[in-house]
């Protein structure tokens, strides 16, 4: 499976994916969020971390810090890419380090340095529906992504 849509017609469903995410995605992942100011990226990104075993309450928008880290159950590093003015700015970061690690790399703006993300990774396009409503459409960068969205469409269905 190369793609996967979800509807998200709550917060609790967002939670839903963020839990489901966590739980099948594979060691080393990086995932580049997509989606407008205030599509939910950090949301999920709260919800993939508590299904790490964090609490969601720790985890904020690094806008300000560029990378927080984050220990669980797996470690989470999550990044921001929106005031980076360009790729040497994020190359700065040491990115290489997230991505080579166990952890997973979360980046939020994504598409501001997609030049220097790795070819394999999952990329989720988050749009806005309604007030609390959000549309994600996952996509499958590389084998490993390939059968983690096999098996989130096995627990969250269509």
């Amino acid at each position: 499976m190369q793609q996967f849509s979800y509807h998200a017609s709550c917060e609790q469903d967002t939670a839903r994916l963020g839990a489901t995410l966590a739980g099948v995605l594979p060691d080393g992942s990086v995932v580049s969020l997509l989606g407008t100011l205030g599509a939910g990226k950090t949301r999920l990104v709260q919800a993939i971390a508590e299904g790490c075993g964090i609490d969601r309450r720790h985890v904020v928008s690094p806008t300000f810090v560029l990378i927080h880290e984050y220990p669980g159950q797996r470690m989470i590093y999550h990044i921001d890419a929106y005031r980076l003015n360009d790729d040497d700015e994020f190359l700065e970061l040491g990115p290489e380090e997230y991505f080579e690690s166990d952890g997973l790399t979360l980046i939020e703006w994504a598409d501001r340095v997609k030049n220097c993300l790795p070819n394999d990774r999952l990329e989720v396009r988050i749009a806005v529906t309604g007030e609390q409503s959000r549309q994600f459409e996952l996509s499958a960068r590389g084998t490993p992504y390939v059968a983690a969205l096999e098996h989130l469409h096995q627990q969250l269905g269509t």
